[in-house]
């Protein structure tokens, strides 16, 4: 039986957010650099996979404060959006890069044009989107033909396991291959790379 994302109620959704929104905003300095060691060059193989061309439009979903801000920048991309739930962290990241548009929250509510965004980066937040069918469905609907999305972990799928552990809200796993396939595929999106590594994580996808 093909996967699908479970389905969560609205208030389910609002609730998880709102912790995670307390959670972050609390420990959002812990997120500035210095980082743990090799995870600057695994940040910089996350980007090259969205295969950023000078007049794309990123948007980057669970920004943070900005850890992938850097490495997007090098390839001169048109325009770039950060989504993230925590107003401290998208604070912090504006004093870093004042010339990202900032939008504090959930992706699944995002009100971007449709077919307007070329590359889109998930970056070590794919556990915590609460409303995963109602995420996708809009960032497909976001996206253009052809355009790129990367899910990706610095530290790998088993760090999260760990995370888990003591999370004070639910996280979810990532998917491997073929779960990937059946979770993104009626959303539009082809596989064209896979990597589960022990201390790196990328699922790379193609709207068509």
């Amino acid at each position: 039986m093909a996967k699908t994302f479970k389905k969560k109620t609205r208030q389910e959704i609002d609730r998880i957010n709102r912790m995670q929104q307390k959670h972050f905003n609390e420990l959002f300095h812990l997120f500035e650099p210095p980082l743990p060691e090799g995870v600057p060059e695994r940040l910089k193989t996350i980007v090259a996979e969205g295969k950023i061309n000078r007049k794309d439009v990123v948007l980057d979903v669970g920004s943070g404060t900005g850890i992938l801000i850097p490495n997007i920048r090098e390839y001169g991309p048109s325009k770039i959006y950060a989504c993230d739930l925590s107003e401290k962290m998208l604070e912090q990241l504006s004093k870093n890069y004042p010339e990202v548009e900032t939008i504090m929250a959930d992706v699944k509510d995002l009100e971007l044009a449709d077919s307007s965004i070329d590359v889109v980066f998930i970056n070590a937040c794919y556990p915590n989107i609460a409303g995963k069918a109602g995420a996708f469905e809009t960032i497909a609907g976001m996206m253009k033909k052809g355009g790129r999305m990367v899910i990706s972990h610095p530290l790998g799928k088993e760090f999260v396991k760990i995370l888990k552990q003591n999370a004070p809200y639910p996280l979810d796993e990532f998917p491997d291959l073929s779960e990937a396939e059946n979770l993104f595929g009626p959303f539009g999106f082809n596989i064209c790379k896979f990597v589960d590594e022990p201390e790196l994580y990328i699922l790379s996808a193609v709207k068509v």
